[in-house]
């Protein structure tokens, strides 16, 4: 499994807001607003916010640990389901074009595993 990145997840909310305070004070830019808001730093890509619009996911996620690949993501779904885990969203392929699943760690933080699915 590689880590290519772990991104924090900010509340919800004005969209339009959380861009321009992310981008005005800090100088990141949109790396994508659809269908969450992605701030990258233009110096280190690594280094991201993710702002998600109010209600969109539930259970709400506290950061994202990109694994890589999806085959890493189904090996850690794998892992997390052997420790019995609990799995609060489901291993899916988004149409945005990730494969996720949300785990429970814990001590009740939810973690966001995913993927960037191939072109």
């Amino acid at each position: 499994m590689n880590i290519t990145r772990i991104v924090p997840y900010a509340d919800g909310g004005d969209l339009s807001a959380a861009e321009d305070f992310y981008a005005g004070v800090f100088g990141l830019e949109v790396g994508m607003r659809d269908p969450v808001l992605g701030l990258v730093s233009p110096t280190t890509p690594a280094a991201q916010i993710v702002v998600t619009p109010r209600g969109m996911e539930n259970p709400q996620p506290h950061f994202g640990i990109d694994v890589g690949d999806p085959a890493s993501v189904d090996a850690a779904h794998a892992e997390v389901t052997r420790r019995g885990l609990r799995v609060v969203y489901p291993i899916t392929d988004e149409p945005w074009g990730i494969r996720r699943f949300f785990v429970e760690d814990p001590n009740g933080t939810i973690v966001n595993v995913l993927a960037h699915l191939p072109r």
